[in-house]
């Protein structure tokens, strides 16, 4: 008898601490259960606070997904944030673009480009023909400069577009279209010029048109001048030429003045001279390898 009342006591208190168990495991489902559902309808909550405030025609079709990620990832246990793939942050190495207002064009510089002239940013691919004078591409508000690397060294033009506005203006477009990179200078004489711009190095190129001078007055010409040479009155193309001493100083006002030598006479100028011969024809090659021009 005492044996049975004992087996009674002990399957009497296995079957209890069995329901107290389930009980505990349904309070915590419940709990869980509570939380997640708690989660989805915050996120639902913000979604469409999002889409009240801030949502447009052009994100139709996006919420959806963009809820379901959400809602899946209330279920798992790495609160980790991931990265930003939409990354939109600017590219500090791009390339400046061009813009367009009101369909005119001005470089990244904030330079005006009006059409048919080459962009400043010197991306034009190298030309040297051309059907006719190029249309004006300078901002009057500005100032010109090139600077000349050649196989001597380097020099910087201060450009003259008061003084002649149309030839500096050929000069900046000719430049902008690499017209002078990698031309020879054909014709250096000591103590007068050291002549270039004629990428034929023979004396006979031009880049297929001539336009108007625009002279000087008479004794203007300076050591360090940059003037158009010509084949007479209103003939100028591309070549110019450095006066480099006297006898170039003391030449008639016959040739346009658009510029001097700011920097690089002494240094690189005088090593382009020394090239030269008393008949013109260089003892060895004196090269521009680019033009680029800057304004300010």
């Amino acid at each position: 008898m005492g044996t049975n009342k004992r087996e009674r006591q002990r399957t009497n208190k296995a079957t209890k601490d069995h329901q107290v168990a389930k009980a505990v495991t349904r309070q915590k489902t419940t709990r869980t259960a509570m939380i997640v559902v708690g989660a989805i309808v915050a996120v639902f909550g913000i979604v469409l606070i999002a889409n009240t405030f801030i949502g447009g025609d052009d994100e139709a079709g996006t919420t959806d997904a963009a809820t379901t990620d959400t809602v899946a990832n209330a279920y798992a246990a790495d609160d980790t944030v991931a990265g930003d793939s939409s990354d939109t942050s600017v590219d500090p190495n791009a390339e400046p673009q061009p813009v367009e207002d009101d369909g005119e064009v001005f470089a990244a510089t904030g330079e005006f480009v009006p059409d048919g002239c080459p962009s400043p940013d010197g991306s034009a691919k190298q030309q040297q023909s051309f059907d006719a004078q190029p249309p004006m591409c300078l901002d009057a508000t500005r100032s010109y400069s090139a600077l000349v690397t050649t196989n001597k060294g380097e020099i910087t033009i201060e450009l003259d577009q008061k003084k002649a506005p149309v030839t500096v203006n050929n000069f900046v477009f000719l430049a902008r279209n690499q017209y002078f990179n990698d031309t020879t200078c054909h014709r250096i004489i000591p103590g007068f010029v050291v002549q270039c711009g004629d990428p034929t190095a023979t004396g006979g190129g031009d880049p297929g048109y001539k336009f108007a001078d625009e002279l000087p007055a008479a004794g203007e010409y300076q050591i360090g001048s940059i003037a158009m040479a010509n084949s007479g009155p209103d003939t100028n193309g591309s070549q110019f030429f450095i006066i480099t001493g006297d006898q170039g100083a003391a030449l008639p006002p016959q040739y346009t003045l658009f510029g001097d030598v700011a920097t690089g006479f002494d240094e690189t100028v005088v090593k382009m001279e020394a090239a030269g011969s008393a008949s013109g024809s260089p003892s060895e090659p004196v090269e521009i390898q680019s033009v680029v021009i800057s304004t300010s």
